[in-house]
């Protein structure tokens, strides 16, 4: 059997396209981004045949890149729909053109009932598991994947809840002995991705940075290398996060990132979808993995306070909690975003006395109360919901008054802590008439100019852009956890060039 390559980047870009001519350029491109590890899935051209050329002519251009071979059957969710023996003849002729690694799934081996001599002698070669619909107990699918000898063993699950990553990486660690390629597909399953090379898995997979990928849940190798820095990452790093649904929007993995990597930190920090339901799971794989400490949003800043060892004394008041660390094996919580509120309205005008409308009665809307009632501020509450207003306004000693009512004022700040507005809903307000405020921060950052603010600047009001809430909270978030002072102009100069 030809031995598994030696010192295999730990990134390994899947390129699927449906011609020949796409699959070359897409090598070129990502070769000259720095990555150096490609899987060719043949299966996804009509015809496979047409793709030994491209692996052939690609070798000749780029000599140390290493190439994985894959032509999956349908039987198996490929896009191959012939004969076994021609699978393993393609397979054996991509080999011959410079793929130093093959990849054949269970489900054909199965079939074949051994690994063709011919095949074994041609390329290393990886035996598959895909399961498309969950991730089912693991050491049986193992059995199952070693009954067959080759060089690794790939297992690629459905992540259905955020401990699914754990029972993955879990695996992994506890398997370490044997070369293993595992991983979660989805979006619940990002952080087996980026965190499977560090704790054992011999690789990863990435897509190209301009196309979806292969399988659900690929993030681009520009995203795992650069931003991630999957490469670099060890058993020793410290990994934080944050927890919502939906996370994908989320800008704070970049800025936490960058700031880590600007203060030279052993650290990452990881988008978790984590379900409204799942709070208790995540919980799970928050102690096992370890995490050291989490950013929380919606729908989880106030549910999230039963799962807390200790909370601060204004959290608490608040109801409300947005950042968690773990000291002395015990949970803690926090909410930043009063500093998020408070540190921008500052450079506007004296909180002290000044009139404050709070659009809002969530999460974000009482930390933004609580702060401002605490800086003596004359706090008024609006939303659509009249009850909620009411509490959060009797819980501030502040007033509660409908949108339309709120409008008929004047007041020296407007704080909105609503989604309303926010992407894709942009063209969305809850003003629909005059802005009754001098100074207006939006709490949603995507878009960055959302329509109430569009609609203050045309009023000749001063805005406060949704960002600049985020980075205050964030750099607080920092500097709880690490103890260091928060590189604000990275973190600000990332979320500009990205955001």
């Amino acid at each position: 059997m030809v031995a598994l390559p030696r010192s295999l980047p730990r990134v390994c870009v899947a390129l699927g396209f449906p011609t020949a001519a796409q699959l070359g350029q897409a090598a070129e491109r990502e070769y000259k981004d720095g990555n150096t590890f490609f899987e060719f899935r043949l299966d996804h051209l009509p015809d496979p045949q047409k793709g030994l050329r491209v692996i052939r002519d690609f070798r000749k251009s780029a000599p140390e890149a290493r190439i994985l071979a894959t032509c999956r059957h349908r039987h198996a969710q490929g896009g191959f729909g012939g004969t076994l023996a021609q699978q393993t003849a393609i397979l054996e002729a991509a080999a011959r053109e410079g793929a130093c690694l093959v990849d054949l799934e269970i489900e054909s081996l199965e079939q074949i009932e051994s690994v063709p001599e011919s095949l074994r002698k041609s390329a290393a070669l990886i035996v598959s598991y895909h399961n498309f619909r969950n991730t089912p107990a693991l050491n049986p699918v193992l059995r199952r994947l070693c009954h067959f000898p080759a060089n690794a063993y790939k297992i690629a699950t459905t992540a259905l809840k955020p401990s699914d990553n754990l029972r993955l990486l879990e695996f992994i660690r506890e398997n370490h002995d044997l070369p293993l390629i595992a991983l979660a597909m989805g979006e619940i399953g990002t952080a087996s991705r980026v965190l499977g090379p560090s704790l054992g898995s011999v690789f990863t997979f990435a897509a190209p940075s301009d196309h979806a990928g292969t399988a659900s849940g690929q993030m681009s190798a520009k995203l795992l290398r650069s931003l991630y820095r999957s490469e670099k990452l060890t058993r020793q790093s410290r990994i934080y996060g944050v927890i919502a649904s939906p996370v994908a929007h989320s800008k704070s993995p970049l800025i936490h990132n960058r700031a880590f990597q600007a203060r030279r930190l052993d650290a990452v920090y990881l988008p978790f979808l984590v379900g409204p339901q799942q709070l208790t799971d995540w919980m799970k794989l928050a102690k096992e993995l370890p995490v050291a400490g989490f950013s929380v949003t919606i729908p989880h800043k106030q549910r999230i306070l039963r799962y807390l060892d200790s909370i601060d004394p204004l959290a608490r008041r608040i109801g409300a909690v947005n950042t968690v660390w773990r000291k002395a094996g015990k949970w803690r919580g926090t909410n930043t975003d009063t500093d998020g509120v408070i540190k921008p309205l500052s450079k506007h005008l004296r909180l002290a006395n000044s009139s404050v409308l709070i659009v809002g009665y969530g999460g974000a809307a009482r930390a933004a109360a609580f702060a401002l009632s605490d800086a003596h501020a004359k706090v008024t509450i609006t939303g659509r919901n009249a009850k909620a207003a009411q509490a959060l306004a009797r819980a501030v000693k502040g007033e509660a008054l409908t949108v339309a009512e709120s409008q008929s004022r004047r007041y020296d700040a407007l704080v909105h802590a609503t989604p309303v507005g926010m992407f894709p809903n942009s063209e969305e307000c809850v003003f629909e008439d005059r802005i009754p405020a001098e100074v207006v921060l939006d709490m949603v950052y995507n878009p960055h100019e959302t329509l109430l603010l569009k609609r203050a600047m045309k009023e000749g009001c001063k805005v406060i852009p949704g960002v600049e809430m985020l980075l205050e909270q964030a750099a607080s978030q920092f500097e709880i956890w690490t103890g260091e002072p928060a590189p604000r102009v990275v973190m600000q100069s990332a979320f500009e060039q990205h955001g």
